[in-house]
């Protein structure tokens, strides 16, 4: 103990009791120092079970001067007799309080350390984002030969869910398999949130369904693994089995839950999920609020997104603001964007990169280059925030679809880190729209490089040269993408009828219903023509006969997806439609004369933005 000397002598160390009806005079009222500092003016009356017992509550409380004051009472007592125990509460105290280099101090001063001392360093390095530390004192506690418990190992799998090291995720479990802790709930919740955290659902899965005991974090970790990786479905299916078995509700499972509603843009199930949030009691849990106000932004319902936020009150935090300000900013609504920042500010609230990312992307969706280059000076200058890949990918953006091009390519240039694949994605989508086929190969080249597997960016080369004439060039691309294992992403659009959602891909032919859909959607053509519809054959760029041409874009899954709605769906309802990517010219057209002949409102969700389609018209404003 003589190394963790931190604090001056002085008279009167600390305010501790020396008895039980003091100690809980001290846990319950807002005690001064100058109380009891005469408790213990006789050092016979100081016991280890009352320095424990205070340590344990400026632990609980944060209170570090009194954890100070306590440490310096055990030196100057020279408590040696149960050194290891108060050492150890001693360092969970300063763990607790924030104070990780002090609680390092005590470690390195202890004569004897237990396995407790050993696993409270390594929770305390994880809990504070010292990984690194974490893992080194595994190490170190391995070649000191003691034996770690459950809770040794899960420290260290969540010390490793930092880097997802997927190496040192599988030499732990085989280390917990030969210590025969891998069943324990413990380990096995730590252990498959680091599989899915690695992107290795299936392991996850695995470690989950062999777990004896599970409990509601355990259930939590796996229907959250399954967000991470983008398994929305089989989320919602986790979930439902857990209702089946009476699961404990808690924030972290509702919000997993709601996130998954969201991505499938699943609407119905979504309100079912706020119904189960208000009855659980979590509706005003801010963190939950946030990922409900999320899930109807993201299935098109802005207004009772907005209505749920606005009833939070006055307790709203910088991620619930983040969430409104980025659902108008993904429906294309400039004005609300602006207004809710200038609120967002007057609230106390100060912008985040977050809140920056939403401003821009707006601006990029709706024109808006020279606001879009103020917030872009503003960041850095007003507020401290430094730019990051995000930022940069969306000003490329604001400036390429503007058609400044140059711009957005000298912008590229004065990066001071390496462009990504994001950044120079958005160059090369602009590029398609203004046909310049010169900064399309600089983009594509570097592209292949930086995603040689994805099939998207030679298709959109492709399409560039397609629109420039250059037909040798298409059948190099074409050819290259046939004797490659590259993967096309197949175009796919979804929508939710009655509880169900109906997947269709381009050329559907799967459907159970799919010879009513291709005879309504005839129909519907005939229709959309009497309000001036022409397919636009023009962006249709396989070198194929016209008439080729109109039945290819007749085949997109969008079409598909509306013309099994109007089928299903009451006359005069709104139909929701989601897509995987972006949508083209010709159904953007389809859909404003569809809005127009069928009188509904048709929102559509592609991978970048919403749609609003109402009596011909878009809320893009021909701009995305």
């Amino acid at each position: 103990m003589n190394l963790c000397k931190i604090l001056p002598r002085r008279i009167h160390a600390c305010s501790l009791s020396r008895n039980l009806s003091v100690l809980v005079t001290y846990e319950q009222d807002d005690c001064t120092v100058d109380r009891y500092n005469d408790e213990f003016a006789n050092s016979n009356l100081v016991q280890a079970s009352d320095l424990i017992r205070i340590l344990q509550l400026c632990a609980r409380n944060g209170d570090v001067l009194e954890a100070k004051a306590c440490h310096g009472k055990i030196i100057r007592l020279e408590m040696h007799e149960d050194v290891i125990s108060l050492s150890n509460v001693l360092i969970n105290s300063y763990s607790k309080c924030g104070f990780v280099e002090l609680a390092r101090k005590v470690f390195d001063g202890m004569r004897e350390r237990s396995l407790v001392s050993w696993n409270t360093m390594i929770g305390l390095y994880t809990r504070n984002k010292v990984e690194s530390e974490a893992l080194n004192m595994f190490l170190e506690m391995r070649n000191v030969g003691v034996e770690f418990s459950e809770f040794t190992i899960s420290s260290v799998l969540s010390a490793c869910g930092a880097n997802c090291d997927a190496l040192e995720c599988k030499q732990l479990h085989c280390l917990s398999l030969k210590a025969c802790l891998d069943t324990h709930v413990y380990v096995g919740t730590a252990l498959l949130d680091l599989y899915a955290k690695c992107g290795m659902i299936k392991d996850a899965v695995h470690v989950f369904e062999f777990m004896q005991e599970k409990t509601s974090v355990t259930w939590s970790s796996m229907v959250a693994g399954y967000v991470q990786n983008r398994s929305y479905e089989e989320a919602l299916l986790l979930y439902r089995r857990g209702q089946r078995m009476s699961l404990e509700q808690n924030q972290f499972t509702l919000s997993s839950v709601i996130c998954a509603c969201s991505n499938l843009a699943a609407l119905i199930e979504g309100k079912q999920m706020h119904g189960v949030i208000h009855k659980s009691g979590y509706a005003s849990n801010v963190f939950v609020t946030s990922s409900v106000v999320d899930m109807y932004a993201k299935c098109g319902s802005l207004r009772e997104s907005y209505i749920i936020f606005s009833e939070v009150g006055e307790n709203k935090n910088i991620e619930l603001w983040n969430t409104i300000i980025s659902g108008f900013a993904k429906h294309a609504r400039p004005k609300e964007v602006m207004i809710l920042f200038e609120k967002m500010q007057q609230d106390g609230m100060r912008p985040n990169e977050v809140t920056f990312s939403s401003l821009l992307s707006v601006c990029a969706h709706t024109g808006l280059v020279e606001e879009g280059r103020r917030f872009f000076r503003f960041m850095t200058r007003k507020y401290g925030v430094s730019p990051n890949v995000v930022h940069y990918s969306c000003m490329v953006d604001v400036l390429g679809r503007a058609g400044l091009l140059s711009e957005a390519y000298e912008l590229i240039k004065s990066i001071p880190f390496d462009p990504t694949a994001s950044i120079w994605g958005s160059l090369l989508a602009s590029c398609r729209v203004y046909k310049n086929l010169e900064l399309a190969e600089v983009a594509a080249e570097k592209l292949f490089e930086l995603e040689p597997e994805n099939a998207g960016n030679h298709v959109l080369l492709s399409n560039i040269y397609a629109a420039n004439n250059h037909w040798e060039d298409i059948v190099k691309s074409r050819k290259f993408l046939r004797d490659s294992e590259v993967k096309k992403v197949r175009g796919k659009s979804w929508i939710e009828i009655k509880d169900k959602v109906h997947i269709f891909s381009v050329g559907e032919s799967g459907h159970s219903r799919i010879r009513e859909i291709c005879l309504k959607l005839d129909s519907l053509v005939i229709e959309l023509r009497k309000f001036g519809y022409k397919p636009r054959v023009e962006h249709e760029l396989h070198d194929v006969e016209e008439r080729k041409k109109e039945e290819l874009l007749m085949q997109h899954s969008e079409k598909l997806a509306l013309a099994f709605g109007i089928m299903c769906l009451p006359e005069g309802s709104s139909v929701r439609i989601m897509k995987n990517l972006r949508i083209c010219v010709d159904c953007h057209e389809f859909m404003k004369a569809a809005s127009m002949a069928t009188r509904r409102f048709i929102i559509v969700r592609d991978v970048n933005r919403f749609h609003h389609f109402s009596d011909g018209l878009c809320s893009c404003g021909e701009f995305w």
